[in-house]
């Protein structure tokens, strides 16, 4: 007798939820939502992301966006830089020893006193002595054979195949920092190849630079003859064979610049990396013949000398920056504002920088899961170069409290700091109602409308409305955290708009006292005192711009509080900015973000050789406004240094502004940083940006926290897995009586023939 086989056939269905439920359980046990590997929370690297895309360029002498600075300014070392901690910002040497103080001369070349007058100027010499011994980060544009032959210098196309990176030249090298690196740089913002945002400026002031980039252009002209418009394997212009009086090197370690007249506010620019050292080797390095093709250059991969170096680039998706082995490390400070031991800010007294040894910046595109993952601790600061972030999460708090208990449970930073900037209401002083008026009686009585309506404003509700309270009101036109500031003094107080209380509170102003003052100035409860006409004033604003409902709503009740009517003007941005430009707005809003940490980047904006109607839109000075006395103080003042004299003249020019009215002084914004609570030293500031390797990482308490809040979930195991027994039963019991009543056919016809 033959005995049937039978074979085992689970239905598919069965099969398909076994592979279901297995890749079911393995995520139960894993983190979600981590971009990053598994225990990479372990190491001393500090997690951020960016957004949109990669930079556009790393190229020191054309960089100049914000997302661009966390990789330049890490790597690049410009001559200057900024005290980390102290406010008002003070520069200090980064790549120099010290801040050089300058020279002057006269027009035959004699040396002039530290106290000449500035017209009396005709140059101002510089000698900037560089630190020895600096180092710049290895980079295969160095690396040498054992004769001292530069092992990339010659390359061919094949010897190119392969590589797309620079860490994919397995040799590199270094050498030491000199001044004439310094020179090349300069010598760069000339080039035809790169377009520098501040050639222009610098061209004005640079001894020499202007006729200087006209040379160049011409022998690049000269180098390009015969090539293909779209070549991208242009020859090397080489800087060290042109030269200009300009810029030099006195010695190995002593940078001379010669600017034209009297500059104070240049020692700002040398804290930029327009003025970083470049290295002749690497621009050689990377004009050879392939190189750009494979993204091989500047724009991607910088040399520089400062804390960290780029050792990865993959563009729309990844960027590291990894310590830089030969930096001679630098000390973190010890002094910086009163509460700075308070917040935590000098633990690291005296330490030695930089303290994070690998910094990995991923791609975020979408906000929400930007923050969801920074919420999840994976990464350890939602934007490192930008405090626009922490200002909104501070908002989100303050809108929802199951998110104001959830930042605050995770211990998540957000300090804030009122950063060089303002946003205020304008008085066009072309304007034949709010503006100069032609006669003593008319400049009065303008004044006094002025002074009502800026009693009137209250910028205290506008930002407690508007702002979320993450603005304070201005008193005048030099915000905080700049030289010319003084808490004491009337940057911080104004007379006209604010009262002092019994307990030295400052009160605005009862609206009583703007009603007298309108009424002084010829309209009594916002009427004409002869012809009882009511008082109707434009407020021009950008259609584009924020200018919701809700606000110019509020701007109209403002007005209203003193029986003055406001008539809403919207047009689109080209028509504004022609309005504006020719002055023929009446009332406008309008802001600035400080170029330097200087009073004067504010107070040109009320000096009339700046008028905006009087420079064909070129000027800042958006009023138009015109003082004589303002404008003899500002002429003295732009030409000296932060002391004693400047600040008197500051505060003479800051009184005159008050009581002239020519803006609604508006409010200074607060900007927010966001960290973990186990980043350390992330103090608030929008100017300082080699601001990275002054970040301290607690690994373990990272490491710790991550696995609190991101615990395996097991609870859907034991629901799953009896879910798949109850499905996995009458699969099962089908089959038995499938296959037994499969084996019954077989047999029965033996069983017949038995």
């Amino acid at each position: 007798m033959r005995t049937a086989s039978l074979t085992v056939r689970w239905p598919v269905s069965v099969s398909a939820m076994a592979v279901l439920l297995a890749s079911l359980l393995s995520g139960c046990g894993e983190v979600l939502n981590n971009p990053h590997p598994p225990g990479s929370e372990a190491s001393n690297t500090l997690y951020v992301p960016f957004t949109k895309h990669s930079p556009k360029t790393l190229d020191p002498t054309s960089s100049y966006s914000n997302d661009e600075t966390p990789y330049t300014y890490q790597v690049y070392e410009p001559p200057y830089g900024y005290h980390y901690l102290k406010r008002p910002y003070e520069l200090i040497g980064r790549s120099a020893q010290a801040v050089s103080q300058g020279q002057y001369l006269d027009r035959s070349g004699q040396t002039l006193p530290d106290d000449a007058p500035g017209d009396q100027i005709a140059q101002t010499v510089f000698e900037i002595k560089i630190k020895p011994g600096i180092q710049f980060a290895p980079h295969p544009a160095f690396a040498k054979n054992a004769q001292g032959a530069y092992l990339y210098h010659a390359l061919t196309p094949a010897d190119l195949e392969g590589k797309y990176q620079i860490p994919d030249f397995p040799k590199t090298g270094s050498r030491e920092l000199l001044a004439e690196d310094f020179v090349y740089g300069i010598r760069r913002l000339a080039s035809p190849r790169i377009k520098s945002p501040s050639f222009s400026t610098m061209a004005s002031y640079i001894v020499g630079l202007k006729s200087y980039a006209e040379k160049i252009a011409q022998f690049d002209k000269q180098l390009r003859e015969g090539m293909a418009p779209g070549n991208r394997d242009l020859p090397f212009l080489d800087f060290r064979e042109h030269g200009f009086e300009g810029a030099t090197a006195v010695d190995k370690y002593t940078l001379k610049i010669r600017l034209k007249g009297k500059y104070p506010q240049f020692k700002y620019w040398l804290a930029m990396t327009f003025f970083a050292p470049m290295p002749w080797e690497a621009e050689k390095f990377y004009a050879q013949p392939g190189m750009a093709q494979r993204n091989l250059s500047l724009n991607y991969w910088p040399v520089g000398t400062g804390p960290y170096m780029l050792t990865e680039f993959s563009e729309n998706r990844r960027h590291v920056l990894q310590r830089n082995p030969l930096f001679r490390g630098e000390t973190y400070p010890c002094e910086g504002e009163p509460q700075d031991q308070a917040l935590g800010y000098l633990k690291d007294c005296g330490k030695t920088m930089p303290f994070i040894d690998k910094v990995v910046f991923d791609i975020e595109k979408e906000d929400v899961p930007l923050q969801a993952k920074f919420i999840q601790g994976f990464y350890d600061s939602p934007a490192i170069e930008r405090l626009d972030v922490g200002t909104g999460y501070i908002v989100q708090m303050a809108d929802d409290k199951a998110k104001e208990k959830e930042f605050k449970d995770k211990g998540v930073q957000l300090p804030t700091t009122v950063e060089a900037n303002n946003f205020y209401l304008g008085f066009n002083w072309l304007d034949p109602v709010v503006g100069q008026g032609k006669t003593p009686e008319e400049a009065e009585a303008k004044r006094k409308l002025r002074q009502a309506l800026s009693i009137a404003i209250d910028w205290e509700e506008h930002v407690a409305i508007f702002e979320r309270g993450q603005g304070v009101a201005a008193h005048g036109p030099v915000p905080p955290s700049l030289f010319g500031y003084r808490a004491d003094g009337p940057a911080a107080f104004n007379p006209v708009v604010y009262n002092r209380g019994a307990d030295g509170q400052v009160l605005r102003r009862p609206i009583q006292e703007a009603q007298r003052l309108l009424a002084e100035a010829g309209y009594p409860g916002g009427r004409h005192a002869q012809t009882g006409q009511p008082l109707v004033l434009n407020f021009d604003y950008s259609s584009s711009a924020a200018g919701s409902k809700s606000m110019l709503d509020w701007y109209t009740k403002q007005f209203a509080k003193i029986g003055v009517q406001l008539e809403i003007r919207a047009t689109d941005y080209n028509r504004f900015q022609e309005k504006m430009n020719k002055g023929t707005v009446q009332l406008f809003t309008w802001g600035w973000l400080a170029d330097y940490p200087d009073a004067e980047n504010f107070l040109f904006m009320l000096y009339s050789g700046n008028a905006k109607a009087m420079t064909q839109g070129n000027g800042e000075n958006a009023a138009n406004y015109s003082s004589p006395a303002f404008d003899r103080l500002f002429e003295r003042m732009k030409f000296l240094e932060d002391g004693p004299e400047k600040q008197h003249l500051i505060d003479q020019m800051i009184e005159i502004t008050q009581q002239d009215a020519v803006w609604s002084f508006g409010y200074f914004s607060k900007s927010a940083a966001a960290y973990h609570q186990w980043i350390g030293n992330g103090k608030a500031t929008q100017l300082i940006r080699n601001n990275i390797a002054h970040l301290n990482l607690d690994v373990a308490l990272r490491a710790q926290k991550i696995s609190e809040w991101n615990k395996p979930v097991w609870w859907p195991l034991p629901l799953l897995l009896g879910l798949f027994l109850l499905l996995l039963l009458p699969a099962g019991l089908a089959w038995r009586r499938r296959e037994q009543q499969t084996a019954a056919r077989t047999l029965a016809p033996q069983d017949a023939r038995a």
